[in-house]
């Protein structure tokens, strides 16, 4: 191994190891303030489980998250930039205490690993100079990109989950309203019915239960129910829930009435992507389809000509 080589893994080595140090004080910080709230929420009779995402102090989780807050709290990004970063993980589910950080963290590592494992790497193989600058490269760019594709793929997952199931949830709570539950009892028992069938609704929810016990101001904890996922069925939710509340209408009649229209825009939007089929295999036909019908009915009659050309 060169003296070259051998320096550069050592400055390696070292700055390693002082960002390990500086991690490990944050995270001790971070540990101190969580065990702080915790255990107000106990005292408050409250749960604990989102205060993190749990059992990760000291793991390779909370040294990313130690990262992406030290990130975060340098200035080194703009206020707007992480407001926006926040604000899609919150749209995605990701709404543990150290979401922003972990997101920052994993970006900013993929953006130094891979393209220096990928640099290494292709020093031992037969690719030209251009080659392995566009291999580091690519692997730059995926590492700058790949964490906000896999966020735009949970958010799109998350949406379409919500979604799916928020019909299945309002009928049960029209059956919790009629059979005498109030708001918070009936969000209760959908949730706890729904989580294994619709997880992504039943989360929505709870954070909105979870809001109406411990908000003094309920309009704005059913605000937050469409705020949250920026989904108008579900601002259309939290706008009925107030009425209801404001105007003293009937919960069951209000809910069973949105539930008949989110079912019948789900119907409109399914009959426009079946009338969007025919467009979408014309041109399959025209490439796979056609020719095979062309073949089986032209072809005898081209075989017959071609035999009359061979034997004339």
């Amino acid at each position: 191994m060169s003296t070259p080589l051998l320096i550069v893994l050592a400055a390696i080595s070292l700055t390693m190891m002082v960002a390990s140090a500086i991690l490990l004080h944050l995270i001790g910080q971070q540990d101190m303030r969580r065990a702080r709230i915790v255990t107000m929420q106990r005292s408050a009779g409250l749960a604990t489980e989102s205060v993190s995402m749990g059992g990760e102090e000291f793991s390779l989780i909370g040294v990313v998250a130690a990262l992406g807050r030290f990130m975060a709290r340098s200035g080194l990004l703009p206020a707007s930039t992480l407001s926006e970063l926040e604000a899609s993980l919150t749209t995605s589910g990701f709404r543990y205490n150290n979401a922003l950080g972990l997101f920052i963290g994993a970006k900013l590592l993929l953006l130094i690993l891979l393209p220096t494992t990928a640099y290494f790497v292709v020093q031992y193989t037969h690719f030209s100079p251009v080659m392995r600058v566009l291999i580091v490269g690519a692997c730059a760019i995926f590492g700058l990109l790949g964490p906000d594709m896999e966020i735009r793929r949970r958010r799109q997952k998350h949406l379409k989950g919500v979604g799916k199931g928020l019909p299945d949830a309002l009928d049960m709570l029209v059956i919790c309203s009629e059979a005498g539950l109030g708001l918070e009892a009936g969000l209760d028992r959908v949730v706890s019915e729904i989580a294994p069938a619709y997880p992504e609704v039943a989360h929505e929810l709870g954070l909105t239960c979870t809001e109406l016990r411990i908000m003094s101001d309920r309009r704005a904890a059913l605000t937050n129910l469409g705020t949250r996922t920026g989904l108008p069925v579900m601002q259309r939710l939290g706008t009925t829930l107030i009425q209801t509340m404001q105007y003293g209408t009937p919960l069951s009649q209000a809910l069973r009435t949105l539930a008949t229209e989110m079912r019948y825009e789900m119907q409109v939007a399914f009959e426009a992507r079946a009338a969007r089929l025919p467009v979408l295999l014309t041109l399959p036909m025209i490439l796979f389809i056609l020719p095979c019908i062309f073949l089986v009915v032209g072809g005898p009659a081209g075989l017959t000509i071609a035999r009359n050309f061979i034997h004339h």
